[in-house]
């Protein structure tokens, strides 16, 4: 069985899967983390959204032989500090403003939240209704004014 080494989460990982396996799938059920969802698996519906180097991709779509040894992996379990456990701003204005309602595509919606900001910031502005239309993440219960506002609050505190 090949063998697939990248970074999860700041640890480096070796795993043995095949490599045609999606890597939402090494993630889930080779390492066991359960934070990116399964949705549609066709990169639709976004509810496995991850970080790759920062920026927000959907594992369901690309085979962990895609991914390198030294490309980094964020799942929303990476999120919160390491040495104090405290949440990432996004994490925390979820709660403040209520967000989830099933709780299903919200931590996708949360990594495609943080990756639209540190979009923005690098392009040298604030995030604007422009930046929040291009999250395409699907929320069934739609939540969408709520994630919105939480969002913008976030932003201020990133």
């Amino acid at each position: 069985m090949p063998q697939h080494t990248f970074k999860l989460n700041g640890e480096q990982v070796t795993v043995e899967a095949p490599d045609d396996l999606r890597l939402l799938w090494v993630i889930r059920d080779i390492i066991g983390l359960t934070g990116p969802k399964y949705g549609c698996g066709l990169d639709v519906c976004k509810a496995c959204t991850c970080h790759i180097n920062g920026k927000a991709f959907n594992p369901c779509a690309v085979p962990v032989s895609k991914i390198d040894p030294t490309d980094e992996i964020t799942t929303i379990e990476g999120l919160a500090d390491r040495e104090t456990g405290a949440l990432h701003p996004m994490q925390e204005a979820w709660l403040d403003h209520d967000v989830a309602q099933c709780g299903y595509c919200q931590p996708g919606q949360i990594m495609a939240a943080i990756a639209k900001v540190r979009q923005a910031r690098a392009a040298g502005r604030e995030i604007g209704d422009a930046d929040l239309d291009e999250i395409r993440n699907i929320c069934r219960c739609g939540t969408y004014v709520r994630i919105r506002e939480a969002i913008k609050s976030a932003a201020a505190k990133m």
